[in-house]
């Protein structure tokens, strides 16, 4: 029982560690995104198109002779609930957006409705750990144990059930949101990241520890039940002995006293006088009993 509890513990503990760190980093999907090449210049002489003429002269036509992708920059993205990030081609910073802003109009309702359940997976994972606690520190009421239990459970389920929502109703407005999404931010290619990964760990957790608290309160449910029975049926047999041993005393004391009266009357009067119905109705409930306890 208590190696179960630990185990649920340590796995909702981690369901919950891994949840949040999805929630708050931008690396669900990475990727590259194509941009056009700026031109050089002093300060830029590499990554850029040289068109080798000097532009004084803004009527002047100038040609430049890459091709295909040489015309392009490959810059690397990084996307989460909140944030796209993307690098900056003109330096090495980084310029983040918001990922609620890239998203389709027809989307942000779906994407709302993601974040909205993400929160909800965060905080019933919180109140489900917050029980399993309770319930590893205040163990010594079996019933108040099998309630803290049973509510933990609950909560886990419910949480491990909004969280897969939640993740694949992400996934879905991210790969609309890459085909219908502003121009200059549709990847050319990309892929789930490091935080993707964390959020399916951790309703992989979430779901584990699920299922051992329903594992721990169903066999504590079944022992106390057979303990339960097995006392009752000890109780049972205790009560039918001390029956037994009652009646058979008063069917022994019965049986006596009747022959000690017949004696003194057939003393008295010289002729046999009849055992009494009382005292063979005893002896009949004594054999009676005495089969049955066989």
């Amino acid at each position: 029982m208590k190696t179960r509890t630990l185990l649920s513990v340590s796995l909702n503990f981690f369901a919950l560690l891994f949840a949040i760190t999805a929630f708050i980093t931008t690396y669900w999907c990475v990727g590259t995104q194509r941009v056009p090449k700026p031109k050089c210049s002093k300060l830029r002489t590499h990554q850029c198109i040289d068109y080798g003429v000097n532009e004084t002269d803004p009527n002047k036509v100038v040609y430049s002779w890459e091709t295909g992708d040489d015309r392009f920059l490959f810059r690397q993205f990084h996307t989460g609930i909140w944030y796209s990030c993307e690098e900056n081609i003109h330096d090495e910073s980084e310029r983040c957006r918001s990922f609620i802003d890239l998203a389709p109009a027809s989307e942000k309702g779906m994407l709302w409705l993601s974040v909205v359940s993400e929160m909800l997976y965060i905080l019933l994972l919180m109140v489900g750990f917050s029980l399993m606690c309770i319930e590893l520190v205040h163990s010594s009421n079996v019933i108040d144990g099998l309630k803290l239990n049973a509510f933990a459970a609950v909560f886990t389920v419910l949480s491990g059930l909004l969280g897969m929502v939640a993740h694949v109703m992400y996934t879905q407005v991210f790969q609309v949101t890459v085909s219908h999404g502003p121009p200059d931010w549709r990847p050319y290619n990309w892929d789930y990241g490091w935080s993707f990964c964390l959020a399916w760990a951790s309703f992989t957790c979430c779901m584990g520890a699920s299922v051992t608290t329903l594992n721990s309160y169903t066999k504590t449910v079944i022992e106390f039940r057979h303990k339960r029975k097995t006392f009752e049926q000890t109780i049972r047999e205790e009560n039918a002995r001390e029956a037994y041993g009652y009646f058979r005393d008063n069917s022994l004391h019965s049986i006596s006293k009747s022959v000690d009266v017949y004696s003194s009357q057939s003393l008295k009067s010289g002729r046999r006088t009849p055992i009494p119905t009382t005292s063979l109705d005893f002896v009949d409930l004594a054999a009676s009993l005495g089969e049955e306890q066989c």
